[in-house]
């Protein structure tokens, strides 16, 4: 092979391709199509959304029978083939210009049609590439680089409403986490925030639940298609980090709830006990409180095996375990008792 030529493509002429007959989004050596409705609708969304996807790499080939150039998808069969099933009308996408709601091709005004068929792709041609170049090229584009974790696996896999929610919220945060410490920069890009949001998020739901990756991931499958839940969730959850927010990352980096299995704990008791009009003030008490109690515990030279149960659960191995999560809420429910 020569090299690779990055160009940009319309929508409008890869959809005059497939009219000519010149674009083949499967050759013999791609995978079946196996995206589902939500994964479409999520690249159709990040479309309108005006962000940037993944490159398409292209052979150009020699149909000898008919003398034409053909458009080979070496690698991106997916993606082009959930844009011609939403020109077709095969299924709906949030459009920012319907208020985020699902809409096919056909419901979209003019201007809207305009914008989608003019929208441009990155497209790698590969230049000179025989079927030994396109092989090699499609294993090393397919192949992982680095060994996925759980909540980059269930990124991956899950497109909708309830992996939106959560990277939404978790993207948003971003500043805090970062000036709080909860998460380093390298946490940020393992998706680290992301599995604390959505297990958050789960326990927001189901109530105080030991962590458990399988559980989250039935809670991405079954929330996918629908999360009815939502609103009532973001409502409770923006009111939540409006105080968390604002308690300042000091209190956060100084102290006990540096650490974000601690830090979880506290914006769950905080939710749940958001009958009781939790304010900024408040909060920052109530942390306060907890790191004198948790420094004084540990200088102590004698300490009752509760106060070790209390410790062990702020300070031990497996702090996202039920158990110690149970000891943390339940502790910090006996200390907003002193909060005034």
């Amino acid at each position: 092979m020569e090299r690779v030529d990055y160009e940009s493509l319309l929508i409008s002429e890869l959809l005059q391709d497939r009219k000519n007959d010149v674009l083949d989004v499967a050759p013999w050596y791609q995978r079946r199509s196996v995206w589902n409705p939500s994964q479409k609708a999520y690249l159709l969304n990040t479309l309108f959304e005006r962000k940037p996807i993944p490159s398409i790499y292209v052979r150009h080939v020699i149909d000898l029978e008919n003398e034409k150039s053909v458009k080979e998808i070496v690698d991106g069969q997916q993606r082009v083939r959930s844009i011609l099933e939403y020109r077709d009308g095969g299924f709906a996408a949030k459009h920012p210009a319907h208020g985020n709601r699902a809409v096919k091709y056909e419901d979209l005004t003019g201007p809207q049609k305009q914008s989608f068929l003019t929208s441009k792709l990155s497209v790698g041609y590969l230049i000179d590439a025989d079927d030994a170049d396109v092989i090699e090229i499609f294993g090393r584009i397919n192949s992982i680089s680095k060994t996925l974790n759980p909540q980059e696996k269930r990124n991956a896999q899950y497109s909708g409403e309830f992996k939106q929610f959560c990277l939404k919220k978790s993207v948003e945060l971003v500043p805090f986490w970062r000036e709080s410490r909860l998460f380093s920069d390298n946490d940020i890009s393992r998706m680290l925030e992301v599995q604390m949001v959505s297990d958050l998020v789960y326990n927001m739901i189901e109530g105080l639940k030991d962590f458990s990756a399988s559980a989250l991931s039935k809670t991405y499958a079954k929330y996918d298609v629908e999360f009815p839940m939502r609103d009532a969730i973001e409502a409770r959850w923006d009111k939540l980090f409006g105080i968390a927010v604002e308690t300042g990352p000091d209190v956060f980096k100084r102290g006990i709830f540096g650490a974000y299995q601690i830090a979880q704990s506290l914006f769950f008791f905080l939710d749940s006990a958001r009958a009781s009009n939790w304010t900024v003030r408040k909060a920052r008490q109530l942390m306060e409180l907890v790191d004198t109690e948790i420094s004084d515990l540990v200088l102590s030279p004698e300490i009752t095996e509760a106060n070790r149960a209390i410790l062990d659960s702020f300070r031990g191995g497996n702090l996202h375990r039920i158990r110690a999560r149970t000891q943390r809420h339940n502790y910090l429910t006996q200390v907003a008792q002193k909060v005034h």
